[in-house]
């Protein structure tokens, strides 16, 4: 015990060292704040697990695709209409909870973490820098039968799964289709015919789901679940473009796509990485979510508004800082990974913020956030996935200065640097945002300890006259 007693003390003079340095040590921080699809008014969110490389000439890839209902309104009036490679069973549809998505979102979500600056006067002790994390309607069926194929429309298949009657057409034309769709009660937007005839040239099935209001009823949930899909195909894509029918304004749209291998990509759009690792003000600790949403929009603007973001990357093993616990082996499978085995590296408990540097899971998560119009997005998404494990995070650093007396000539250099260093999170801030820089200023408020800073001193300072 008395041994236990000494030990404590250095094990946690050790993590003061390692964990409160400068922010160029990268990813040791507290996490304070994340970024994630609440922030949006509306957010489609897709978790894609696919293993198999996409390419045309490779048979057999499998993909489970989940999709998020965000339908607002009653459920009588809901209507899913999803083009799909392949005609699909009973068995190749289910429903999932929504809190597999919810867990998705938290654990990628771009974050907030902040840093506490170290006594400039404390002695200073050798780092072991191999410690630091490196960041990388009623008919008979008869008649239903003949009026179908008069319009050109085959069911291949009908069930229904949970709280959903699910059908499976394939069609000759877009009008007999949409035709169909108003028949049999779909309440399908208006302009549907347009957008559903590439998917019929290209020889696709759709996959049709309404609500059976009893089952929902009896089910007692009070949101409609997400549905899972199963299929075989080398298509690696996903169809947009159904959700830009009578579309005013921009859509926001949240991929997870999990994978054994490493990063995915968008093929046919640039996919661009967030900025991130910026040093930016104190008090967007208090306005994150405007930050981010405004550091958001300011991007996509400046990338012509048709390219797809990649806001996280990484191996589901380990996360640093962590915004949310990695999922287990058990959500993982609920979300659609399917090559898990137990021996999995995954199914090893991760604590929160705690990055483990080995072994890796076999499941790799890439977090694409495609804002689209349709002008700027004319195509459906193709995706890639690549070898490329490099971790990513959109990550945004708070460093707080150090607080205490400051006598020593080291502590006299430290409070004359930070002016400048204030100016320079402003500076950072502007561009970001395009808030305007007097703003920020007026905001920062900064003091250290008896000494305070105006906005001007640290802009003499970051000029070099001060």
């Amino acid at each position: 015990m008395k041994f236990f007693r000494l030990l404590t003390p250095l094990l946690l003079a050790i993590v003061a060292v390692l964990c409160f340095a400068p922010a160029a040590w990268a990813f040791c921080g507290f996490y304070v704040a994340k970024a994630d699809t609440k922030l949006y008014n509306k957010a489609s969110q897709v978790v894609i697990a696919r293993d198999g490389d996409g390419f045309a000439n490779t048979k057999g890839e499998r993909t489970i695709l989940t999709m998020a209902n965000d339908f607002q309104g009653e459920v009588k009036d809901f209507a899913m209409v999803v083009p799909v490679p392949t005609v699909l069973q009973k068995e190749q549809v289910r429903v999932t909870e929504p809190k597999i998505i919810e867990r998705l979102d938290a654990f990628s979500a771009p974050r907030l973490v902040e840093y506490f600056d170290p006594d400039p006067c404390a002695p200073v002790y050798e780092r072991d820098l191999s410690a630091a994390p490196a960041p990388t309607a009623a008919r008979s069926e008869a008649a239903n039968t003949r009026g179908d194929a008069s319009l050109g429309v085959t069911v291949e298949a009908r069930f229904n799964v949970g709280e959903y009657d699910i059908v499976i057409l394939s069609a000759k034309e877009s009008g007999g289709l949409e035709t169909w769709l108003k028949r049999n009660g779909y309440k399908i937007p208006r302009g549907a015919k347009q957008l559903l005839q590439p998917y019929i040239r290209s020889s696709m099935k759709f996959f049709v789901a309404k609500v059976n209001l009893d089952k929902f009823e009896q089910s007692g949930y009070q949101f409609l679940r997400p549905l899972q899909i199963s299929y075989q195909s080398p298509k690696f894509m996903l169809p947009i473009r159904l959700g830009m029918i009578n579309a005013t304004t921009e859509q926001d749209l949240i991929v997870y796509i999990l994978s054994p291998q490493g990063q995915a990509e968008i093929t046919n759009y640039r996919t661009v990485k967030i900025p991130s690792d910026a040093n930016i003000p104190l008090f967007v600790k208090d306005e994150f979510g405007e930050f981010y949403k405004s550091m958001f929009q300011t991007i996509y603007t400046k990338e012509d508004r048709k390219v797809g973001f990649l806001e996280y990357a990484w191996d589901m093993g380990s996360c640093d800082p962590c915004s949310a616990e990695p999922l287990t082996p058990e959500e993982l499978k609920q979300a659609g990974v399917f090559w898990l085995d137990d021996n999995s590296p995954s199914n090893v408990p991760v604590p929160p913020s705690f990055r483990r540097p080995s072994p890796r899971s076999n499941v790799f998560i890439s977090r694409l956030h495609v804002r689209y119009t349709r002008d700027k997005f004319p195509e459906d998404l193709i995706f890639q996935q690549t070898a490329n494990s490099e971790s990513f995070q959109g990550r945004y650093v708070l460093q707080h200065p150090f607080q205490g007396e400051l006598k020593c000539q080291a502590g006299k250099e430290y409070k004359r640097s930070l002016p400048k260093r204030f100016e320079q999170e402003a500076q950072t801030l502007a561009k970001l945002t395009n808030w305007k820089i007097q703003d920020i200023r007026n905001k920062m408020n900064l003091s250290v300890g008896n000494l305070r800073y105006s906005w001007w001193e640290n802009l003499l300072s970051w000029l070099g006259l001060y």
